[in-house]
């Protein structure tokens, strides 16, 4: 797939995701079960933006340590910050995230902000390759979590998976959790 094919079905999604949306509470419900499996792990979500799906209800209720994402600059891998659930700075391209003190971690469950996803769990994100990055730094050092968070009007019939696309494990909407063998 073209890297113009690939931004056309992002535009689809995202302007699908505006007009749609999707059950905010049963997305909070069906991520608080999915991770009643991890929570004593170090948990990385995101601050949403965009229409997004808002993991913090769920983070909010996590035993385990949480974190959130730093976009360092652009084709860079994110570095994950403990966050207190208080204390955010502005970053770039939009996002929110905790301040220079906050301790660098390594996550061992993140939460994966998308634009669309398929039903073999590939996904589509915002064409920064930020996620795709970091996923497979933290898989080579061990074992990681990834957890696409979406709502079911994001979903394609396919998205093509490129050899530098990191796969999810299990994908969170307000409809059902789907769990991906990889």
């Amino acid at each position: 797939m073209s890297a113009i094919e690939k931004a056309t079905l992002r535009q689809q999604a995202l302007a699908r995701r505006l007009e749609q949306g999707g059950d905010a509470a049963a997305v909070t419900r069906n991520l608080i079960a999915a991770l009643t499996a991890h929570q004593e792990q170090l948990l990385a979500g995101y601050w949403p933006m965009r229409g997004e799906a808002d993991p913090r209800p769920a983070m909010a209720r996590h035993q385990g340590g949480v974190a959130l994402p730093v976009v360092p600059g652009r084709a860079m891998p994110l570095i994950f910050r403990a966050w207190d659930g208080h204390r955010l700075e502005p970053g770039p391209f939009g996002t929110s995230h905790p301040p220079a003190d906050a301790a660098e971690v390594i996550p061992q469950v993140v939460i994966v902000p998308l634009a669309a996803f398929d039903a073999a769990g590939n996904r589509i994100g915002y064409g920064g390759g930020f996620y795709d990055r970091s996923l497979q730094i933290l898989r080579a050092r061990g074992s990681v979590t990834a957890i696409g968070l979406a709502f079911a009007s994001q979903e394609l019939p396919v998205i093509p998976a490129e050899s530098f696309d990191q796969p999810l494990d299990l994908i969170v909407t307000d409809r059902e959790t789907r769990f991906f063998q990889r």
